[in-house]
């Protein structure tokens, strides 16, 4: 089925009806309110009423005469751009979206391209993923750090394992944890790297987190400009020394948010089945 919303909105405490704004969007449309009250099957008269009315209760004007015709106001245009946009959040979907951390992102695009699954796909921060998805706006929420299922008692699907390991561009050999007192690291925030900080702080490593990033790309790329410079990355993204590996073990996991698509919960059992093959490939561990 096939769901087109109608949506009233509270604006300044007074309620307007979705009537408003299909009026504002028909007159941005045909810089005309006759031809727009045609289009939206009502009189001249009444719509100008319609438009009147919600003008006095905002105290400004949404409709203006220009040398085209008619056309909104800047309030006008504000007040339409605003309300489309809770629509298109209501409004269903063409492609699944899938959002979520970039490590696991990058994997349920493998993993969909296997699948034949067109997807539309968002990478961000656990984080960030999680409030589109309260949002109302993910098919499928990806997390990089199993942290955040736990948190929020998510009804998580495991993907696959993966693990943190230290990654440089200096040559100095790192044998243990104790080599890591006072270096100097880049920091992805809202990422698996937590696992690595708490191991290190529980042993008393000595060292300092010197630089933010927003992506293990932007981290990979920190460190191979500067030799002074160490991060952590999970294995199946990049290449690097795995003397935290036990301690850094974590899970991939995936949200299931529509329920209701067949294909998409065909798809996560094939990601639990099959797809481990695919899975191992990418450099992950089978769950």
């Amino acid at each position: 089925m096939k769901y087109n919303p109608k949506l009233n909105m509270i604006i300044d405490g007074n309620e307007f009806s979705y009537k408003i704004f299909e009026t504002l969007k028909c007159v941005s449309k045909t810089w005309s309110q006759r031809e727009a009250a045609k289009r939206l099957g009502i009189s001249h008269s009444v719509l100008n009423r319609r438009v009147k009315e919600s003008e006095e209760k905002l105290g400004f004007r949404l409709i203006e005469t220009t040398g085209a015709g008619s056309g909104l106001t800047e309030n006008g245009l504000q007040i339409l751009n605003t309300y489309e946009k809770y629509i298109k959040r209501l409004e269903t979907r063409d492609k699944p979206v899938i959002c979520g951390g970039h490590i696991s992102t990058g994997l349920m695009e493998v993993l969909a391209d296997e699948f034949s699954l067109d997807v539309t796909i968002y990478r961000t921060d656990d984080q960030s993923a999680l409030e589109l998805a309260r949002k109302d706006m993910v098919d499928i929420l990806t997390l990089d750090d199993p942290v955040r299922a736990f948190m929020y008692d998510l009804d998580f699907t495991p993907v696959a394992y993966d693990y943190l390991v230290l990654v440089s561009n200096n040559y100095d050999p790192i044998n243990s944890a104790d080599d890591l007192n006072g270096k100097n690291f880049v920091e992805i925030p809202d990422s698996s790297q937590r696992l690595a900080w708490n191991t290190m702080d529980n042993i008393k490593i000595d060292y300092k987190i010197v630089k933010l990033v927003n992506s293990p790309y932007s981290a990979l790329k920190a460190v191979q400009k500067n030799s002074d410079l160490y991060t952590f990355l999970n294995h199946s993204f990049s290449t690097g020394s795995s003397i935290l590996k036990n301690d850094t073990q974590h899970l991939i996991s995936l949200v299931l948010c529509n329920k209701e698509n067949s294909v998409l919960k065909d798809f996560v059992d094939y990601i639990t089945s099959d797809g481990q093959d695919i899975i191992e490939e990418q450099g992950f561990m089978r769950i």
